[in-house]
């Protein structure tokens, strides 16, 4: 089934975010059709603030050695690490991948939508196929957090040719029904406290995105192992070295 596809299935699309290949590689051993990655996972992995356009070479990279997973494979490339959207599209083209997600804010900021608009469709110009999920920034930031302003940004970004719109924090019902009911490509959104998957398929959600939960999670999982160790306690549950070293081996000989 094609990434689009996915996007149009009887549940919503669960799309887990990697970090580097080992968490892609899990993902995709679990059996998740799709994988994405995280900014500030790829960031952090830096030692970089998310936002900061530090992911872009990383994710070039990152790109190439998830190209022979069996799954598909989105990018979140931030605001497009640039500001002309020529070197947008060079730069998505580049990571021949299936999907890219891009958002509506530089340095914390929303841009005018004409701009975001711009890159949209400048990608999709040079790069048709691609998945191009458009990040909506309101309720993420906090600024202009209507209903109203959000489906204004979206209409522009899918006149662009936006496949796919992304609200991150849009968590009430009653939004997600009436942003859902007036954008006409799939709306993704984050997890929602409460609410499974099939409630917000319900709701009129088509993806739903982990971010960067799993690796918050991760993180937060080193330190109690850690202080387990520390404190004399059982150490938690972990994945096998044994497993975790034969996926790398399999994916080193894929690679060359």
């Amino acid at each position: 089934m094609s990434f689009h596809a996915l996007h149009h299935g009887g549940t919503p699309l669960i799309l887990p975010n990697a970090w580097d290949v080992p968490s892609a590689l899990a993902f995709a051993d679990a059996g998740f059709p799709a994988v994405g990655t995280t900014s500030f996972g790829v960031s952090s992995v830096l030692g970089r603030p998310d936002g900061a356009r530090s992911s872009r070479d990383a994710n070039l990279a990152l790109a190439r050695l998830l190209a022979p997973l069996p799954v598909h494979v989105s990018i979140d490339i931030e605001d497009g690490c640039a500001d002309e959207p020529e070197a947008v599209a060079e730069y998505a083209a580049a990571l021949e991948v299936a999907g890219v997600n891009i958002e509506d804010s530089t340095d914390g900021r929303l841009v005018p939508p004409r701009v975001h608009a711009a890159k949209i469709a400048a990608v999709k110009r040079r790069s048709p196929e691609l998945f191009v999920n458009a990040r909506v920034d309101t309720y993420w930031l906090g600024q202009d957090a209507t209903v109203a302003a959000t489906l204004e940004r979206a209409a522009a970004y899918v006149e662009a040719g936006a496949d796919g719109v992304f609200v991150p924090l849009a968590q009430d019902p009653s939004v997600l029904r009436r942003l859902a009911a007036a954008i006409p490509v799939p709306l993704n959104v984050l997890p929602v406290p409460g609410l499974t998957p099939q409630q917000l398929g319900d709701l009129g959600v088509r993806r739903v995105s982990t971010g960067s939960l799993p690796y918050r999670a991760a993180a937060h999982a080193a330190v109690e192992a850690a202080l387990a160790v520390r404190d004399g306690r059982t150490p938690p549950a972990a994945a096998p070295y044994s497993d975790l070293q034969s996926r790398l081996v399999d994916h080193a000989r894929r690679t060359g």
